[in-house]
């Protein structure tokens, strides 16, 4: 199965997760099919906390993928944030 997840990235104490498109059954942070955004929970100021490809994301959803809870939680407030 196919699914739409956070890789952790950054260092320790400052964590930076990429939104990945990848196969279950690979590691949270090893190979991956697509990456379709990136959360930054510290960020501060002027930078951007989330960014989604909103366009890349119909299309994994359309073909199957499923969001872990994480994703649909950003995702959602993305969407409301944009309203």
């Amino acid at each position: 199965m196919v699914v739409i997840r956070l890789a952790r990235g950054g260092s320790k104490a400052r964590p930076f997760f990429n939104i990945v498109v990848a196969d279950k059954r690979d590691r949270r942070d090893g190979r991956f099919i697509e990456r379709i955004g990136f959360y930054n929970p510290l960020a501060k100021g002027a930078a951007e906390p989330l960014r989604v490809a909103q366009d890349r994301l119909t299309h994994w959803i359309g073909v199957g993928a499923q969001c872990s809870p994480t994703v649909q939680r950003l995702v959602k407030q993305a969407a409301k944030a944009a309203a």
